[in-house]
């Protein structure tokens, strides 16, 4: 686990190493005013690649590149979080090592003295990003602790990113057994919408069964519980929260897929609320519910959920299908999902989104799939507002192409793809004891 957790494989380190190998020759062109394939220099206005580091730091959100004599032109730049990388996404939608060059050719970089777009191809950078990533686009294998094989690579997060584990992976499990599981994190409304619309769009992939989690003390909260009274009983609390899973299996249906409720058990939780979820699953939702204690009795506490889920897809009841087509326009695609999956009554697209919005669809790149950006915390894009709101105005203020990743980012509100560090952040209580373990990440 404190493997997995660090450095594991380095793949990330060589992801956030392409990706500000890139910026270093932008900053290289702009030194020297070199021509790009378009025949013209880099505009150092309209430079719109950052750098990444894969570590939360607030301080590094908005910067100036290039004081001093001899440098660069002075520019205002920023770093966005590793997990947040285009060249992250292109990783994790690559189906191989053609496909990953190709579309790291594809980023967009900004445009030259004559206003036309510039991309890492022009620079003449693909090739050198691509020798840095060659290991990386290979999927790792792991163990579980039960013994089980596992694949894990890639790590686009689903609030700021497309939140789904590398095409790669995908297909190598599903060469490799019956039945593959992955993961859409950060909740059905961002990684499970995103999986669908996004990597299922790309990769041509139908799921067959969707598995949505959810914990007693997750509904509590969303149900009006402080976090500090989440492990005392309160049928009002998750009565009300009730709601928000609701909204959850809702939205998978409107995909075409049957849904399996698993509610992850606590060792604090209440047999009465427990029950309560269930019932809710089986009564009100029809849908097939399971409490799991895989977290303390490993496979044997899944089981009953690992049955299931195997007779849903063997009996083929999927029909499954995208939440909106490639012809509908970026806005109203961005609509479709703000409307159908986070219940909004509209988007409010800031001046600058719009005028992106119609600059990208004179392009060429109407066509693409959205990725929302917003906080997981709530269908809204304040983080404050629990539960299931509805009928709220989710504002987009700003719109970012990724054209190798071959999606359309909509940032929702005042998300950051740049986190800052919490008042106390986990680094304080880590460390490394007598016998060189590593404690601390539990």
């Amino acid at each position: 686990m404190e493997r997995i957790n660090l450095h594991f494989t380095g793949d990330f380190h060589a992801i956030t190493s392409a990706h500000n190998l890139l910026a270093a020759l932008i900053d290289n062109a702009l030194h020297y005013r070199l021509p790009t394939a378009t025949g013209l220099p880099l505009d150092a206005r309209h430079v719109s690649w950052r750098r990444v580091l894969d570590m939360n730091d607030r301080a590094l959100r908005q910067i100036a590149t290039g004081m001093g004599a001899g440098n660069a032109p002075a520019r205002e730049t920023g770093f966005d979080i590793t997990v947040a990388s285009e060249v992250m996404a292109i990783l994790c939608l690559a189906t191989d090592i053609d496909d990953l060059q190709a579309r790291l050719a594809r980023i967009r970089v900004g445009r030259d003295e004559a206003g036309t777009p510039v991309t890492a191809g022009d620079l003449g950078a693909a090739g050198a990003m691509t020798a840095l990533l060659v290991d990386a686009i290979l999927p790792n294998l792991v163990q579980s602790i039960g013994g089980s094989p596992a694949l894990i690579h890639g790590g686009p997060f689903a609030n700021i990113a497309h939140g789904c584990n590398s095409v790669v992976a995908t297909r190598s499990a599903l060469a490799l057994g019956e039945f593959a599981v992955t993961e859409a994190g950060f909740g059905a409304d961002l990684g499970g919408e995103k999986f669908c619309d996004i990597k299922c769009r790309s990769a041509g992939l139908s799921p067959a069964v969707v598995v949505v989690v959810a914990t007693v003390r997750a509904l509590k909260y969303h149900g009006g519980a402080a976090l500090a009274d989440l492990g005392k009983e309160d049928a009002a609390a998750l009565t009300a929260g009730l709601a928000n899973l609701t909204r959850h299996v809702e939205n998978m249906g409107k995909f075409g897929l049957p849904v399996v409720v698993a509610l992850n058990a606590f060792a604090g939780d209440s047999p009465t609320e427990q029950a309560a979820v269930i019932a809710h699953c089986h009564d009100e939702l029809l849908v097939k519910a399971h409490l799991c204690r895989h977290w303390a009795d490993g496979a044997a506490g899944a089981a009953d959920l690992a049955r299931s889920v195997a007779a849903l897809a063997d009996a083929e009841a999927a029909g499954f299908r995208m939440l909106y087509e490639d012809d509908l326009p970026l806005a109203d695609k961005m609509r479709r999902v703000a409307t159908e999956i986070y219940r909004a009554s509209d988007v409010a697209l800031s001046p600058a989104a719009a005028r992106q919005l119609q600059a990208l669809a004179n392009q060429g790149f109407g066509h693409l799939p959205v990725c929302m950006a917003k906080t997981p915390y709530s269908f809204t894009a304040d983080e404050h507002v629990k539960g299931a709101a509805i009928g709220f105005t989710l504002p987009i203020r700003d719109v970012r192409l990724a054209a190798g990743a071959g999606f359309v980012i909509a940032l929702c509100g005042d998300i950051n793809t740049m986190p800052g560090l919490p008042k106390a952040p986990a680094a304080l209580h880590i460390g490394v004891d007598a016998n060189g373990q590593i404690t601390g990440l539990s």
